[in-house]
This record gives structure tokens, C-alpha cells and sequence, in this order.
């Protein structure tokens, strides 16, 4: 199991570490002390990222954590918005450091490894978004995105995560991700966790999309079947 690690740092010091090699998403197969197969899944945008970890046969959501990265050399800093099992970690901040190859993503002397999902590509939609507002009653009514109470949806080029918290309180309050595809102005999502109801774990729900002054809007049905028109802005 260390080789790989050993190999990593090798490449490292000879070819350096840029953090724009981490945008994308990267997954992990590991085992549960009770012997279940479990599946970590981290997204990284250009300033935010989240880990989720659930279980890889049923989808049953285990925890997810996430916020704010930089990274300095190998140094890879988290400043935590968010973590569903330790919502005392809100607000702090931790240090590890980092190795990655095209392929490979390892934090030294963990022995945990990723291997690449994608790299952010296609990326039509490839950010982290913060729900602007809704539409009701036939016009769009804005959402303070400045505020604690956040829903922040993390795309890679073929990944997606939303996660409903409040930095504030420190309360997590729902999360759900999985596949996207986005094809002739159609977003479609298969769901392969969902904290508040396992039952919708392979539902594949698909709404209309549309990108207006780097806003995008979103619309159709509900993983509860209810009509929704959301519009999204990039986080900054």
C-alpha cells in the first residue's frame, strides 16, 4: 500500500504541485470497520471543495464535509463550512500535505489515495453555485447568497453535490449527488446518495437548463415531483 504514496512523492519533487491539477473530481474505494464497501468522492472547484463518503453497493449516505481550499507548495489548507458528523469543525481550519499525478491523488501518511474521475471537462457547468433565488407566481425572486443559510451545488465535469448548511449555527441540514450530464440545453442527474431519503438512490431526474448572464437557470421536477424553477450563481 505505501508504494504508491512513495511514487507519488517522487513525482512530486521532480515536476513541482499547481493547484489547478486538483480541479475535477476523484473517487476512493475503502472498507467500514463492520466490513461494508464504502465509497469517498471528493469535487474540487477553483476555491471550494467537498468529500462525501457513502456506501458503495446501497448509496446509503455515511458523512460529507467541506469549504474553503488553498494550497501552499504541497500544503493543502481546508477551512471547513460544513461537516455532517462533526459540525464542531466548523470554521477551523487543517493542514495536510499532498502529492498527485495525473491519475493519483494521495495526502502524505494517511495512506488514503483518490484515483481521477475527470479533470473538470466537459465543464459547461463545472463551479461551485450558490442558490440565488426561485421562481413564483410567474417571477423570479432573489436569494441573499451572503447569508449563512447557504444550498451551494459543486460541479466537476461529470459529478455534482448539493449541500444545505448554515455557517452560522454550524447546522448541516441535507445533501445528495451523484452523475450529470448536460446535452441539447437538457441537465440530467443520477442520484447515487441522498442523506434524507435513501429510497431515492438511482432515481435519474432530468430538467431544462440554461446559462443568462453567467446565471444558470433550472427548472423541472423535484426528487419529490414537484415543480421547481431555480436560478444558481457562481460562487466567488
Amino acid at each position: 500500500m505505501k508504494k504508491p504514496i512513495l511514487l507519488l512523492v517522487c513525482v512530486f519533487f521532480s515536476l513541482g504541485i499547481h493547484a489547478q491539477e486538483f480541479i475535477g473530481a476523484w473517487e476512493r474505494y475503502h472498507t467500514a470497520e463492520n466490513g461494508d464497501a464504502l465509497k469517498s468522492v471528493v469535487i474540487f472547484s477553483d476555491e471550494y471543495q467537498v468529500l462525501t463518503t457513502y456506501d458503495a453497493k446501497t448509496g446509503k449516505f455515511i458523512n460529507t464535509n467541506g469549504g474553503t481550499w488553498k494550497l501552499e507548495g504541497d500544503t493543502m489548507t481546508e477551512k471547513v463550512e460544513f461537516n455532517s458528523s462533526n459540525p464542531e469543525r466548523v470554521g477551523t481550519e487543517v493542514s495536510f500535505k499532498v502529492v498527485i499525478t495525473d491519475s493519483i491523488m494521495g495526502i502524505v501518511g494517511s495512506g488514503m489515495e483518490f484515483k481521477r474521475i475527470d479533470d473538470g471537462t466537459p465543464g459547461k457547468l463545472q463551479s461551485a453555485w450558490l442558490m440565488s433565488g426561485r421562481k413564483r407566481d410567474g417571477s423570479i425572486q432573489s436569494r441573499d447568497t451572503n447569508r449563512p443559510r447557504k444550498t451551494m451545488k459543486i460541479l466537476s465535469g461529470t459529478r455534482f453535490q448539493w449541500i444545505a448548511y448554515n455557517t452560522e449555527t454550524k447546522q448541516f441540514m441535507g445533501t445528495g449527488g451523484g452523475t450529470y450530464t448536460t446535452i441539447d440545453g437538457k441537465y440530467t442527474e443520477t442520484i447515487e446518495f441522498f442523506s434524507r431519503n435513501n429510497s431515492r438512490v438511482g432515481a435519474v431526474l432530468t430538467f431544462d437548463y440554461s446559462l443568462v448572464d453567467g446565471a444558470w437557470h433550472h427548472s423541472g421536477l423535484s426528487s419529490k415531483g414537484k415543480p421547481i424553477y431555480e436560478t444558481w450563481s457562481i460562487r466567488e
